[in-house]
């Protein structure tokens, strides 16, 4: 196929879904079991099982998902992206002697158009998203991830750069801080959660995971921390998209994956939260629909969609799944192909 170039919201239970509420940290080996793999590897298998396939793993992590599909197709190639340098190498040594046929980007997933020119990649046969923070920056109490565990506030994936979930806090406005909260987190009760971290870092910069759980319980009602689990998670969940500016990385990540995939290609999202659900839903609805006016008797065909779903809606696990794997309990999986004869934005 020529695919290289010239010859690369419901809130979480946890931080995110990917491990269930209060689990403890483990061994990578012991805690990282791919969501969803075997209908992964079903959707895209059409798609990336010819010879010299290309598929992007636009969210390598710790590499299980990749895992799999090198060994399902051992003419597969991988772009493995991550914005994270040490799920990188963990994935790479994680994967063996197939590493050799990974291309490792250290990037965010939406600079996908320099990723593919970084792996030296012309064409693309399958994308696949798994997002979230990985089992990998959960499982390390130094990230400030996970609600369950005290450490320092950081919550970035790339701790390489970029602003803290620490200095979120503490100079961030009432008002801006009441905005993620109530936006990203679908936080009823954001002005009083923001009030109360006002008062606190005029006292003391706040710089403890702990803390700011206390905080956060004390600010709520008590009868509405009685149910929903842990009082915390909204919170965290915003800081973190705030921190990693996810969601904005999705809006680019989207387009840029449906213009680049092969005709015949086809992409396949997991999300764990419902803003980022809807963003998927909202963009494969765009391309999977008849565009020709309705004034039109007729339907046009350079209006028609240039993709068609391969889910009904948003596929969830079962509860097997789920009874194996709780980290599956929340993920809504969507998935499209693109139709012959639609192109390919990739040059």
């Amino acid at each position: 196929m020529g695919h290289r170039r010239g010859g690369g919201m419901a809130a979480d239970e946890e931080t995110c879904a990917h491990v269930p509420s209060g689990a403890g940290a483990a061994p990578h080996s012991d805690v990282h079991v791919p969501v969803l793999l075997d209908r992964c590897l079903e959707l895209l298998a059409p798609a990336i099982s010819g010879p010299g396939a290309v598929v992007v793993d636009a969210t390598l992590g710790l590499g299980g998902h990749t895992a799999a599909m090198l060994a399902a197709h051992p003419s597969l190639t991988v772009v493995g992206i991550d914005r994270d340098p040490d799920a990188l190498r963990r994935a790479a040594e994680r994967l063996g002697p197939n590493a050799s046929r990974v291309r490792f980007v250290h990037a965010i997933y939406d600079a996908i158009a320099d990723a593919l020119v970084q792996a030296d990649v012309d064409s693309v046969d399958g994308f696949l998203f798994d997002l979230g923070v990985s089992s990998l920056q959960l499982d390390e109490d130094e990230r400030g991830f996970s609600y369950a565990r005290d450490a320092p506030l950081d919550m970035r994936m790339d701790t390489s750069r970029g602003i803290t979930a620490a200095e979120v806090l503490n100079t961030y406005s009432h008002g801006d801080l009441a905005r993620i909260l109530r936006t990203y987190g679908e936080e009823k009760f954001a002005s009083r959660i923001a009030a109360a971290i006002i008062r606190e870092r005029e006292k003391a910069p706040l710089t403890s995971s702990a803390r700011l759980v206390e905080l956060v319980r004390d600010a709520i009602p008590a009868p509405a921390r009685r149910t929903g689990g842990n009082p915390s998670k909204r919170t965290f969940q915003a800081l973190r998209i705030e921190v990693n500016g996810e969601l904005d990385a999705l809006r680019n990540a989207l387009p840029a994956a449906l213009d680049a995939v092969r005709p015949g290609g086809r992409i396949v999202v997991m999300s764990y939260q419902s803003l980022e659900d809807r963003l998927v839903k909202q963009a494969f609805a765009a391309v999977t629909q008849d565009r020709t006016p309705p004034e039109l008797p007729v339907a046009l065909p350079e209006y028609g969609p240039r993709f068609r779903l391969l889910t009904r809606g948003a596929e969830t696990a079962g509860p097997d799944e789920i009874e194996a794997n709780p980290r599956a309990a929340s993920v809504r999986l969507r998935a499209v192909e693109r139709l012959s004869g639609s192109g390919s934005g990739v040059t």
